[in-house]
């Protein structure tokens, strides 16, 4: 099927698909709306994983250590992005569950320029900043130059990740995880096979998968915007604006503090990462390959907490309190078997699972496996102390307790990476594994006495919530 024909039966197929959360049995149209945002991170982490099997498998073990050594760098501008997306994408679902939707409207389109705006900004620093960067991580010299083009060409494709970022976050907020799951599915597939032809074919490189993302994501990311405004446009309400500062404002104080979270995340990982490239390539190589199929767990969590985010969100707008509590039980069940599934595998299949990275055949990359499998056996059984935080955040956020929200985040962060120093004198590169555990599982705890605090506060006489 022609890109062209695949982009036009996407297009068809997202129609007006809103959803009101605030009406009807908790647990079906929870679940609904979950299944397909998680089916769009199967295929998102799917294509990061075959980007990196790619240029392990068809490069060589330079190239993933290289596209590895990019990557916490690569999640600063994203963190910079989803906290924009967080943002935004509460403060519509409250308009949206109020039905007030001439202030919806015109929070979705200054979330549109806003993030623009903001994306040709970061576009202009980040080309001025990768190298820079990468040095200060210590980034071996024998993979500096393919990491710092693989992190210029990405920083220039940032105004199309941003774009689709925001779109997505926006028909979330109106309940839609369908149209997001139609365009990923045909960015990813897409992506995978630009992959294989720029690197198998045209034999590009590095070069080649950043080229493949760049332009897959600015196809997807086009596409997205055309059907989010159609969208808008056949919501009736009254006049309304395509920016206000006011409006901006009530965003800012929801997406600044996300940004800060989420950056101070990344900033953490840039913090672990120099720690991990002080253990040597063959490291650097087990690690890149371990990280991403650790993203693919925690993001499937983290897509469930988004879910109750939303319907938390749209049920505070809609005075709908009791529903909210019932949201987290059935959000908090739904993750807890997707992690007890990863966390199952991971263990069991650690060794078969690295080698999906690199070639079991050749013996110099043995060592690499083995940092990765160490990693993944490590972590993978604390998957569940993860999940029942991010579910948590989820109701925090959507109920726009944002300090709470922060508070739960950096203590996870500032307890890993101090324990990630503290260990690795003493345990190497098992020391920085084991801060992942230890981490998660003091957030996990605050995340939850900062729920019960909240859940208990949230009845009808609280009018606090709904401002």
């Amino acid at each position: 099927m022609s890109v062209c024909v695949l982009n036009r039966e996407m297009i068809g197929l997202a129609k007006d698909m809103t959803k009101d959360m605030t009406k009807g049995a908790v647990a079906p149209i929870l679940l609904k709306f979950s299944l397909p945002l998680l089916v769009s991170v199967i295929f998102q982490q799917m294509y990061n994983i075959a980007d990196s099997m790619i240029a392990g498998r068809c490069i060589n073990n330079d190239a993933l250590s290289a596209v590895g050594a990019s990557y916490p760098i690569t999640m600063i501008f994203l963190a910079i992005g989803t906290g924009m997306n967080i943002g935004c994408s509460v403060m519509i679902s409250t308009f949206f569950g109020a039905k007030d939707f001439r202030q919806m409207k015109t929070a979705v389109y200054t979330s549109l320029i806003s993030t623009g705006v903001l994306a040709v900004i970061l576009t202009v620093v980040g080309c001025f900043t990768s190298g820079m960067f990468l040095k200060i991580l210590g980034t071996d010299a024998s993979i500096f130059a393919d990491s710092q083009t693989y992190l210029n060409i990405y920083v220039f494709g940032l105004i199309f990740l941003f774009i689709y970022n925001i779109c997505t976050g926006i028909f979330t907020a109106l309940g839609d995880s369908n149209t997001p799951l139609y365009f990923l599915i045909g960015s990813s597939l897409g992506n995978i096979g630009m992959d294989l032809l720029f690197v198998v074919v045209f034999k590009m490189g590095v070069a080649g998968t950043a080229w493949a993302t760049f332009l897959c994501q600015g196809v997807c990311s086009v596409l997205a915007f055309i059907v989010l405004i159609r969208r808008i446009s056949r919501v009736k309400s009254e006049k309304y604006r395509l920016f206000e500062w006011r409006m901006l404002g009530k965003i800012a104080t929801l997406s600044v503090p996300s940004i800060l979270q989420q950056s101070f995340v990344s900033v953490g990982q840039l913090f672990i990462q120099s720690l991990v490239n002080d253990c040597g390539t063959d490291v650097v190589a087990g690690y890149a390959s371990a990280i991403k199929l650790n993203t693919f767990a925690v993001t499937s969590f983290s897509t469930v907490g988004n879910s109750v985010s939303s319907f938390t969100a749209q049920n505070i707008g809609g005075r709908e309190f009791g529903r909210v509590r019932k949201g987290f039980r059935v959000g908090a069940v739904a993750a807890v078997v997707i992690a007890a599934v990863f966390a199952v595998c991971y263990v069991v299949f650690s060794k078969n699972l690295i080698y999906l990275f690199m070639d079991s055949t050749n013996a110099d990359t043995s060592a690499a496996a083995s940092a990765g499998r160490e990693f993944l056996m490590t972590v993978a059984p604390f998957y569940l102390a993860v999940t029942v935080k991010l579910v948590a955040d989820g109701v925090l956020r959507g109920g726009r307790r944002m300090s709470a929200f922060m508070v739960t985040t950096f203590s996870d962060l500032i307890l890993r990476v101090a324990f990630a120093f503290f260990l690795k004198p003493m345990f190497g590169a098992k020391g920085i594994w084991l801060s992942w555990p230890v981490g998660w599982t003091a957030a996990a705890v605050i995340s939850m006495v900062m729920y019960f605090v909240y859940i208990r506060k949230l009845c009808p006489k609280n009018t606090e919530v709904t401002k």
